[in-house]
C-alpha cells in the first residue's frame, strides 16, 4: 500500500520523539472532533443526533471498541467521509502489522501521552490522512487506546459493511477454493441471505479441519469439516447400544 511506504519514511520520528524530553503539553485540534469521538460523550452525541434521523449507527457495538467506532462511524457519514476513513483505519493497522517498532509504539503505555500524540500528528500528516482520523487517532492516543486500534478498525467495518447492505460471510478451508465454487457457494449464501443484501465473501485456509468446509455470516456457522465431521462419527461409536430399543 501507498500508505505503508509513507509510514517506512516516518519511523525515524518514533527514535527522536521516544528521546526527546521537550515536548508540547498540549495538541490543538479542532473541539467538534474531540466531542464526537469522545465514547465518554457518546450519550450527549447521541442526544444531538435526534434531531437529524438520517445520522443512525446501523448496528449497536458494545464495549470500550464498540464506542470508539460507533463514535467514529457518525462523524464519518455527517462529513460524507465513511470510505475514506476505513481506508485510513485499514492502512494505519497494516502498518502496525508491518512494523514492529510502530507495533510496540502503540502497546507502550510507558510512553508519555504527550509523545504519543505527537508522533500520530506526524504520523498522519506524512501519511495525509483526513483531519477526522488523525483527530481520532489523537484522541487514542490521549487516552491511551491505541493498543486497541485494531479491534476498534474491525469494528468500523462492521459498521460500514452494514451501512452498504453487505454481509461478510467467512468460509474456511484446506486449501483456496476454486473460482467456480466460490462463485457457487457466494450465489448459495446470496439466496440464503435474501434480496436487499449483498454477500462479501472472505476466505481463510486452515489444514487443521482436515477437508471439507466452515462457512460462518450473520452470527450462524455451518461446519461441514471433516475433523468435525469425525469427531460426531467418533462420539457416536463410542455411545452405549440400546439393544432394548431395536
Amino acid at each position: 500500500m501507498a500508505m505503508a511506504a509513507r509510514f517506512r519514511s516516518t519511523l525515524p520520528i518514533f527514535h527522536r520523539l521516544l528521546r526527546s524530553d521537550s515536548l508540547p503539553s498540549h495538541t490543538p485540534r479542532a473541539t467538534l472532533h474531540r466531542t464526537l469521538l469522545c465514547p465518554e460523550l457518546s450519550r450527549k452525541y447521541s442526544t444531538s443526533l435526534k434531531k437529524d434521523e438520517n445520522v443512525k449507527v446501523p448496528l449497536a457495538l458494545f464495549g470500550g471498541s464498540g464506542n470508539y467506532a460507533s463514535a467514529l462511524y457518525l462523524a464519518a457519514v455527517k462529513g460524507n467521509a465513511l470510505d475514506k476513513v476505513e481506508s485510513e483505519l485499514l492502512d494505519l493497522v497494516q502498518a502496525s502489522k508491518n512494523s514492529q517498532l510502530f507495533s510496540q509504539f502503540t502497546k507502550d503505555l510507558s510512553v508519555p501521552a504527550e509523545t504519543r500524540v505527537k508522533a500520530i500528528n506526524e504520523i498522519c500528516g506524512q501519511a495525509k490522512f483526513s483531519d477526522l482520523t488523525k483527530n481520532f487517532l489523537v484522541i487514542l492516543a490521549e487516552n491511551g487506546r491505541l493498543r486497541h486500534i485494531e479491534s476498534i478498525a474491525k469494528r468500523f467495518v462492521e459498521l460500514t459493511m452494514a451501512h452498504k447492505g453487505e454481509v461478510k460471510a467467512i468460509v474456511t478451508s484446506v486449501i483456496p477454493l476454486p473460482s467456480q465454487e466460490e462463485k457457487e457457494l457466494k450465489e448459495t449464501l446470496q439466496e440464503i441471505i435474501g434480496q436487499g443484501k449483498q454477500v462479501k465473501l472472505e476466505q481463510k485456509i486452515d489444514p487443521s479441519i482436515l477437508g471439507g468446509l466452515v462457512v460462518e455470516f450473520e452470527q450462524k456457522v455451518f461446519d461441514m469439516s471433516i475433523k468435525t465431521r469425525a469427531r460426531q462419527m467418533e462420539r457416536f461409536l463410542r455411545e452405549p447400544i440400546n439393544f432394548g430399543s431395536l
